[in-house]
């Protein structure tokens, strides 16, 4: 069976019938290939954040992680969001295990930026735990929370926390499912087969920025750590996965 990684925007998470479908759609594919799930949460977190008075603050992307943002990360990316995806893959007919980068070490990172205060840049996957889960046909969903025994818990992207969970695992493929297409060109078309050369030139044009720069560097990652296949899509449209399993071109696929 073949080995992936499917990263899920936090806005797709949002609505309970989103939720629900996607989980549908996830439980019906761990039965083809060994699945592993990763998740963030970025608009629950600021929303949380503002309902207490705290302003989100972001350098290059990045939320930086005072204290306060790091406790509602775990009550929030790690807490709500991820109980509610577990619960509803369960519902759906998997057998989903809640999970962070700091259960048994899973996910070790190291902070990056001083400024940032508590972001971590993940440096290695413990896989062997994913490993066990996956091989007996558990669905381990895991939320960008990491962290080391010196820095603590670190706040993680999880576009990253998925590249690293694909490495830790070797695995074939990994699926950023996102809020948008897939990769746009300047045209605004989106781009269905896109090389690491032709990435590096959206980026320097600045037609890929934000967020889509970041997915991008994700993805080269991705490739560069022996992840097979890369791919960018529409995690709104329903049946995607579906879709991918039948061959059918939607979103972008990325590759050396």
């Amino acid at each position: 069976m073949m080995r992936q990684v499917i990263k899920l925007g936090g806005t797709l998470l949002e609505s309970p019938a989103s939720r629900d479908r996607l989980a549908a759609e996830i439980a019906a594919e761990c039965r083809r290939n060994h699945t592993v799930v990763v998740h963030g949460g970025g608009r629950q977190m600021t929303r949380f954040l503002e309902e207490r008075g705290v302003q989100s603050r972001f350098l290059d992307g990045l939320r930086v992680s005072t204290p306060e943002v790091i406790d509602a990360i775990l009550k929030v990316i790690a807490g709500t969001v991820n109980t509610e995806l577990v619960l509803a893959l369960n519902r759906a007919g998997a057998r989903a295990v809640g999970l962070t980068g700091l259960d048994a070490s899973l996910v070790e990172a190291v902070r990056t930026r001083v400024e940032l205060e508590a972001v971590g840049e993940p440096r290695k996957c413990n896989g062997e735990l994913l490993d066990l889960l996956i091989q007996s046909f558990y669905i381990p969903v895991v939320a960008c929370v990491a962290g080391n025994r010196n820095d603590g818990i670190l706040n993680v992207n999880a576009d990253r926390m998925a590249v690293a969970c694909a490495a830790g695992i070797q695995a074939d493929r990994l699926l950023f499912l996102t809020d948008v297409a897939g990769v746009r060109g300047a045209d605004g078309a989106t781009i269905a087969d896109l090389s690491s050369a032709a990435a590096r030139q959206l980026i320097a044009s600045g037609v890929a920025q934000g967020g889509m720069q970041a997915k991008l560097e994700a993805a080269q990652w991705a490739l560069d750590q022996g992840v097979r296949e890369v791919w960018i899509g529409p995690g709104f449209e329903p049946g995607l996965l579906e879709h991918l399993h039948a061959g059918e071109g939607l979103g972008t696929v990325f590759h050396h």
